[in-house]
């Protein structure tokens, strides 16, 4: 069970959450500052002034007042009318991330809800309750509103949602659940609707995606450098020191340990006719410590904002309410432009890699595209294509979206973040990495294979031993899709990190001094 301390909620437990079904639940300590604010919102109910959000109407119909009477059906008519979500639905582990990052948020005490929310959300996740949430619709301002539009259209009993895995009506599954549909109180349809969570949790799942993806890549690179017998001369730790950038001596020294005991590295060391290699080897550390550095920056940024209050307006501590911005998801949209930036070069320089291996003009002794009777059989000649096709998509999925504003809601919300597409656009494009990783470590799992009587690092051993359990030697053309697709999985899901069996090795999330 991960308890949510608002503000101070880590890096490591919103993976969890992303990467696991652990329970989770707000800090109870914040119930008193929850039910404080939800009394100065009935107060202003109760009262004759106006206040935006709360007694009238929503973006471009703020002037008009609404009477008390008529507040709940506000609240639920801003619901329904804001469920105009379309596309493929949100996975389940991103839905469970949005729902912690909505308790944050609220947990803050400044939004002016009941504790009542807090508990439904808690008992949904519990449950297993996972509202279905089309991608498509949010511009990342004024909040995520149609996408959080359908997360609380379970909460009151509209809309659909997955449990245990069946899709059925919302009422249904809370009702299986054991819940009751809310009645929505004044401000708590805008308060759960405005934030940037969707677009936050959105990017969340592209930063570790892309963690796992660097941490895979020098990987990837150091058995490729073994594969074709590269130089480890340009890992030397003083090079990187008197450059001085984090990143790029943090990733210099992985590959080195990486590769320090390798019995291919020691039988060239001496009398090697190659006076350098392609950039794509000797420059690593300088293009996957560069990565590093920005995902590192984005962390910081995603972990700042997954603490944030978000919606508008917002109750303060002087108990005034007053309406703001920190619905606008510039910060998201900044962060996930950066990450795609960051994902694209992992997998260009990676594909150079594979481009490397395949050509016999240029891999040091090995047969043609990695297989023997080349000719006769392909080898691996169109899996480096399919990387290099892969590789392509991403670099055409880099054009920033924050620079891509648009006005909405009748000019009234004139400038936008495309923090959400931007952020959902990486899970594809990791999916495309991760497929040129898994070319990759098939490619030079190959390539060590072939300069047997030598091996590779006891370290690399034990990856390549993980790949063979899935991918078997090609030996002669065969059906390789299902090898791609194993190798990109596996690649996915930590296993090629996993099979290192030890830590110290990778860079962590975040950066050392």
């Amino acid at each position: 069970m991960i308890i949510l301390k608002p503000g101070k909620v880590t890096l490591p437990e919103l993976e969890q959450i992303y990467r696991s079904d652990v329970g989770v639940r707000l800090d109870p300590a914040m119930e008193g500052a929850i039910q404080h604010s939800a009394a100065r919102v009935a107060q202003i109910v109760a009262g004759d002034a106006a206040v935006y959000g709360i007694n009238t109407g929503f973006g471009k119909l703020a002037s008009v007042r609404i009477p008390t009477e008529d507040v709940a059906t506000l609240q639920r008519n801003l619901i329904l009318s804001h469920c105009c979500g379309v596309g493929e639905a949100l996975a389940r582990p991103v839905v469970r991330l949005i729902m912690a990052l909505k308790l944050i948020s609220l947990g803050r005490g400044a939004s002016g809800v009941r504790y009542d929310i807090i508990r439904l959300i808690e008992g949904m996740l519990a449950c297993d309750v996972i509202p279905v949430i089309p991608g498509q619709g949010s511009v990342g301002a004024s909040g995520d509103l149609a996408p959080l539009a359908h997360m609380v259209a379970v909460m009151i009993g509209e809309g659909e949602a997955v449990m245990l895995g069946q899709r059925m009506p919302a009422r249904q599954a809370l009702q299986l659940a054991g819940l009751k549909p809310v009645v929505l109180a004044a401000k708590e349809g805008l308060a759960l609707i405005n934030g940037t969570q969707v677009s936050t949790a959105l990017a969340l799942a592209g930063l570790f995606g892309a963690h796992r993806a660097l941490q895979t890549t020098l990987i990837s690179g150091a058995l490729t450098t073994d594969a074709i017998m590269g130089s480890t001369a340009p890992l030397h730790d003083e090079i990187h020191q008197l450059r001085g950038h984090r990143g790029q001596i943090d990733t210099a020294r992985s590959l080195s340990r990486l590769l320090a005991t390798s019995e291919i590295r020691q039988s060239h060391l001496e009398n090697d006719p190659r006076v350098q290699d392609p950039y794509c080897i000797r420059c690593q550390p300088q293009v996957a410590g560069a990565a590093l550095d920005l995902i590192r920056q984005v962390a910081a940024t995603l972990c700042t904002e997954a603490n944030a209050v978000t919606d508008n307006p917002l109750l303060l501590s002087d108990n005034t309410v007053v309406s703001g911005g920190n619905f606008h998801a510039e910060p998201v949209a900044f962060a996930a432009d950066i990450l795609a930036l960051a994902i694209a070069e992992i997998g260009s320089i990676a594909q150079r890699r594979i481009a490397l291996m395949v050509d016999p003009a240029l891999s040091f002794g090995l047969p043609a595209f990695l297989v023997a009777a080349p000719g006769l059989n392909s080898g691996m000649m169109i899996a480096e294509v399919t990387s290099a096709a892969l590789m392509s998509e991403n670099k055409q999925m880099t054009h920033p979206a924050s620079v891509d504003s648009t006005p909405t809601s009748a000019n009234q919300e004139d400038h936008v973040s495309m923090a959400c597409h931007g952020a959902r656009r990486l899970l594809k494009m990791l999916d495309n990495l991760n497929a040129i990783l898994g070319i990759e470590i098939m490619a030079a799992t190959q390539g060590i294979e072939f300069r047997a009587p030598l091996a590779t690092s006891p370290e690399l051993l034990k990856v390549t031993r993980q790949v063979r359990k899935q991918v078997a030697p090609l030996t002669t053309d065969r059906y390789m899709a299902t090898d791609i697709a194993n190798a990109a999985q596996m690649v996915a899901s930590g296993a090629i990190i996993g099979a290192l069996g030890s830590d110290g090795l990778l860079p962590p999330l975040a950066g050392g001094n």
